[in-house]
């Protein structure tokens, strides 16, 4: 027979920024998956808006792992037809980058066929961190893993200075890794967590027990309300608040190609060598930015509540 609609994700509203590694916890079925695929314009949702910055560059890590090609060596697999990759806006040597994944240069030019099941989870995660992208989208990424890679994997993504959301049953890893958690409660209820899985058991625990005893206690005798306030219409944008709003996403594109301009400048050793570069100036106007992008996402956001 078939089963009634439901709602999964109900009247919540949150911002993803730059930098933030983010947890989704939850039950199976409690609809981890389904926010993913929002965020990344893979569904529609039924109502409300997603806004999603510029210049977004995603790379999918999920529990149903791409299948390697046991032909190729493992070289072609992480970068076919060059013996370069470029990470962090610089070019490494493939068999060295191989060798951060725990792979001897003598196993560069081996056939994927004949890695055991860990190195062919290192070669995959080998493969995600090779690919352009700001945003890394990880589901259930520790199944399968041994001890190396686990360690391997926490500390790359600790390090990663572009976005995470990661879903993991690992409650360990997840806590190690995310600064920041959405959590589902049932019936549709989503809360932002600070912090991970223990930081969340602990604040619905706090909050759990408010409830008894605010129920606990005996009921007072009512007292008069004042008269509610007439229900003041919703006042419309102005010009210049709708000129603003409009000219938005322009002035957060030009900010982001600014960082990364400057990240890429950063990232190149021959910046730190050239005389009259003032790097501390460099590194001072990329928190600025942050602070700009993280000012107009806020303005950005109160604009379209009114």
């Amino acid at each position: 027979m078939p089963t009634p609609c439901r709602s999964l994700i109900k009247d919540f509203s949150t911002t993803l920024l730059r930098g933030d590694k983010i947890g989704l916890l939850g039950p199976n079925g409690a609809g981890k998956t389904t926010l993913i695929k929002l965020i990344l314009g893979e569904l529609k949702p039924d109502s409300g808006i997603i806004r999603r910055g510029t210049n977004l560059q995603v790379a999918y890590f999920d529990q149903f792992r791409n299948v390697l090609d046991d032909n190729a060596t493992l070289v072609d697999t992480i970068s076919p037809g060059s013996d370069y990759v470029e990470i962090g806006g610089r070019k490494t040597h493939v068999i060295g980058y191989l060798e951060d994944f725990l792979f001897p240069p003598e196993r560069a030019r081996a056939k994927v066929s004949a890695l055991s099941g860990g190195e062919r989870n290192r070669l995959l995660l080998a493969r995600l961190f090779a690919r352009p992208a700001n945003v890394l989208v990880l589901d259930e990424p520790t199944n399968d893993l041994d001890i190396d890679t686990l360690e391997l994997l926490e500390q790359l993504l600790q390090e990663y200075s572009g976005t995470v959301i990661l879903v993991s049953h690992d409650r360990t890893f997840l806590d190690n890794v995310v600064t920041t958690s959405i959590a589902f409660e049932g019936d549709g209820k989503l809360i932002n967590v600070a912090g991970g899985y223990e930081d969340w058991k602990r604040e619905r625990a706090a909050r759990e027990g408010a409830t008894q005893k605010t129920a606990a206690r005996p009921e007072a005798t009512p007292e008069a309300r004042p008269a509610a306030e007439p229900r003041r219409e919703k006042r419309k944008l102005s010009y210049k608040e709708q000129r603003e709003l409009d000219a938005m996403p322009e002035t957060i594109r030009a900010l982001e190609q600014e960082q990364s301009a400057l990240q890429a400048k950063l990232a190149d050793p021959a910046t730190w060598q050239q005389v009259g570069v003032d790097v501390t100036a460099m590194n001072a106007r990329l928190e600025a930015i942050e602070q700009e992008l993280l000012k107009c996402l806020e303005r950005w956001e109160s604009l379209e509540k009114i």
